[in-house]
């Protein structure tokens, strides 16, 4: 049987009970000198985003959406070793020669060469194909083929521009979450080329996601031109967090490129102490008018960009409706905007029965309050009493989290299973 891996990608693993416990997130082989690479097994990813070692051994068959497995999974989170490939993650878009000609890999496909033993076999392969500079194809007339392993030639090679579109097309359907946690498994040299290859709204959705350390590293190697436009389609209190992770000189050479319209609810927000609601919070909430209806509340709480915790209420201002607003008279919530007809005005159903905040609140305050009045979220309102923003619940665990919960570091050990040997 002849299986592509890349199409494993996100392909559920059940045990044999039946009950699923994780995905395949990446096929690990060993490469060898002078015969196809043995399979060593897959990585799969467990809830919540642990990702382990599934030996092939264990493996009791491959059918269309499913991996079924058998025996015990050593729960140790996985760790490549030096003489393992990680086939999804680093060798899809290779430049690699068949017969002296130049072509891109597409996808590798593995055979079971005997029982509990699959092999790399096959390479589906792309001539002809041209790529700019960040590594993605600009046309693709090009004539695809599969190939015996034997007949490629620059697999063991390192390559400065890989490129990433064949990875991405694997991982098309990840939440940013999701994608973010597969990014940190990849090599450094990698993690930044998939990061070049993503569109400037999915890479700002994915470094939001990414450890400190990552996206720092990730925001640097991009430059500062492609490091402001990312910057600039961040939600503002996230590229806020990103740049204050930075040192002052690079952070300022970004919001200097930055569009002023975009740059300024980010300096602003730079102004607070980050441990505080004004350094938490988000200054771009649902605001409206009391002068809306009910009808047009529920149209912008629909936007599908929109977290559930920013989408649960909104906040009633006198005009202008950008923060800081107008004077801040109180907030409408999702629930009795469902229970009221279309046409009711929202000042006629504002809740002014809590205080807002202030945005030198400190987080153990945000907390309690949030906790005290069982909130998703609470509005932060001046000295002037105009709003400023508004403290989600997603916020305040941000900061509650260690600040390594994002990596999931695991020293427990490095043997995960038998067929790695």
């Amino acid at each position: 049987m002849r299986i592509f891996i890349a199409k494993l990608a996100g392909t559920p693993v059940f045990d044999p009970a039946g009950d699923q416990i994780g995905r395949v997130r990446d096929v690990v082989a060993g490469l060898r000198a002078t015969a196809p690479p043995r399979v060593h097994g897959m990585v799969i990813e467990m809830q919540p985003r642990r990702r382990v070692f599934l030996p092939i051994t264990r493996v009791r068959s491959i059918e269309a959406g499913s991996v079924i497995c058998t025996g015990r999974i050593n729960m140790r989170r996985f760790q490549q070793r030096a003489t393992e490939t990680l086939v999804i993650g680093e060798l899809l878009d290779l430049t690699v020669t068949v017969k002296g000609e130049r072509v891109t890999v597409l996808d590798v496909a593995m055979e079971d060469a005997r029982p509990s033993e699959w092999l790399v076999t096959k390479v589906a392969v792309l001539a002809g194909s041209q790529r700019s500079a960040a590594g993605l194809r600009l046309r693709r007339r090009g004539v695809t083929s599969v190939v015996d392993w034997e007949e490629i030639e620059g697999f063991a090679a390192v390559q400065r521009d890989q490129g990433a579109a064949n990875l991405l097309a694997a991982f098309e359907s990840m939440r940013a979450a999701d994608l973010a946690h597969a990014l940190q498994e990849l090599p450094g040299k990698r993690r930044l080329e998939v990061a070049m290859a993503l569109d400037d709204e999915r890479l700002a959705d994915v470094l939001e996601e990414l450890s400190t350390p990552d996206k720092v590293s990730v925001i640097g190697g991009l430059g500062a031109e492609r490091g402001a436009d990312v910057l600039a389609a961040m939600n503002p209190d996230d590229a806020t967090d990103l740049l204050q992770d930075l040192p002052p000189e690079q952070a300022e050479v970004l919001l200097s490129m930055m569009e002023p319209t975009e740059a300024e609810p980010v300096r602003r927000l730079l102004t607070y102490a980050e441990d505080t609601a004004g350094g938490l919070m988000t200054s771009e909430p649902i605001i409206l008018p009391p002068t809306a209806t009910v009808a047009e509340a529920l149209s912008h709480i629909r936007q599908v960009d929109l977290t559930p915790a920013v989408a649960a209420q909104v906040y009633v201002t006198r005009p202008p409706t950008e923060t800081p607003t107008g004077r801040y008279l109180g907030v409408a919530h999702f629930q009795r905007m469902l229970r009221d007809p279309p046409a009711t005005l929202l000042g006629a159903m504002l809740d002014i029965s809590l205080d807002p905040i202030k945005p030198e609140l400190s987080i153990p305050q945000v907390t309690s309050y949030l906790a005290t009045y069982n909130l998703v979220a609470a509005p932060v309102v001046d000295e002037l009493g105009r709003l400023v923003g508004a403290v989600t619940v997603d916020d305040v665990l941000d900061h509650l989290l260690p600040d390594d919960w994002r990596e999931h570091n695991d020293n427990s050990g490095r043997d995960n299973g038998e067929a790695r040997a």
